[in-house]
């Protein structure tokens, strides 16, 4: 991690610097969309929301990394454990540096005091994390809405007190809620075919069964790489809800700090686009994961760095001397 954005935020001891450091670079690595936006953050509060993508992205890897052979009671044993250790640490417990998750409980825990972030959140989202062992299918969409609350609505919570509001925080947190949901919902649609061959299906069979949809007919179009108008078709009504609760979330982002806005909006706008990049290719999902084109992505980046960048110039500017 750049020194640059440590010392911004008053990070200064060595273990906890590598701490969010690992967390930067498993954002980095896997939070494309996500570290693009953060670069859009004033420097001070980046490592939190690195330490947040970090922690969510280690507790993903234990359910989804399936290159280790772990039974799922295995990984059900280890989240746990990752669970028992987050609360030790935010007990104060000295962190473990052979822990499940040493260096990403170790920043979790240091940005959760630094922004009194409600402790509850993270247990919500470790218990849909732990459904994802044993659940395949969701048969409704109310289902579906009790594992995305503890998978997605609670990480725009969880990020709300570093964005930073105008309002009470209150006020903001149904459109951050909203907001976690509609990212979570496009992930899915643009991930069907990779979630069938971990097993899962992350769209409610009851809506799908209303266009002619079942699991094997998602099957067959993942095994043969071919389509069907029935899974177009409940793929677009899948799309245009999403695109509603994307436009629940969009009142919030007025709402947010005005250094926190051109994050959100990128990323508002980048998780959209995706949905228009499903649209574009007929819905043809199953067998290729669509993709914003980079110069889509730096189009809708740049503005927001360059303000950024000015802003930050004007702030280290020294004030010119009296009488001059």
């Amino acid at each position: 991690m750049p020194t640059s954005e440590l010392d911004a935020a008053g990070i200064t001891e060595p273990a906890l610097r590598a701490a969010y450091t690992a967390c930067r670079a498993l954002n980095s690595a896997h939070g494309r969309t996500y570290f693009l936006a953060t670069r859009l953050l004033p420097p001070d509060r980046r490592p939190a929301i690195h330490a947040l993508y970090g922690f969510a992205r280690h507790a993903d890897e234990i359910v989804d990394d399936l290159s280790d052979g772990r039974s799922p009671e295995a990984r059900t044993e280890a989240l746990d454990a990752l669970g028992v250790e987050l609360v030790a640490a935010f007990d104060g417990a000295p962190i473990r540096g052979d822990g499940v998750g040493s260096p990403v409980i170790t920043a979790v825990a240091d940005t959760v005091r630094r922004h009194g972030i409600d402790r509850t959140l993270f247990a919500a989202f470790l218990t849909s994390m732990r459904m994802d062992t044993s659940v395949t299918g969701y048969a409704t969409a109310a289902d579906l809405a009790r594992y995305v609350h503890g998978s997605a609505a609670v990480i725009g919570l969880q990020v709300l007190p570093v964005l930073g509001t105008v309002v009470p925080r209150r006020e903001a947190e149904g459109p951050a809620a909203a907001l976690g949901v509609a990212f979570q919902m496009t992930n899915f649609l643009r991930d069907v075919g990779e979630d069938l061959d971990r097993g899962r299906v992350y769209l409610p069979a009851d809506e799908l069964a209303a266009f002619g949809v079942d699991r094997d007919l998602l099957l067959w179009c993942r095994r043969t790489r071919r389509t069907d108008r029935r899974v177009r078709r409940a793929l677009a009504h899948l799309v245009a809800t999403t695109r509603a609760t994307y436009r629940r979330a969009a009142p919030g982002i007025p709402m947010l700090d005005p250094a926190s806005r051109d994050c959100v909006r990128c990323a508002f706008t980048l998780y959209g686009d995706i949905l228009d990049e499903i649209v574009a290719a007929d819905y043809a999902v199953l067998n290729r994961r669509v993709a914003v084109p980079n110069h889509r992505r730096a189009a809708v980046a740049l503005p927001g760095l360059v303000r950024a960048v000015g802003a930050r110039t004007v702030l280290r500017r020294p004030s010119p001397a009296r009488g001059v």
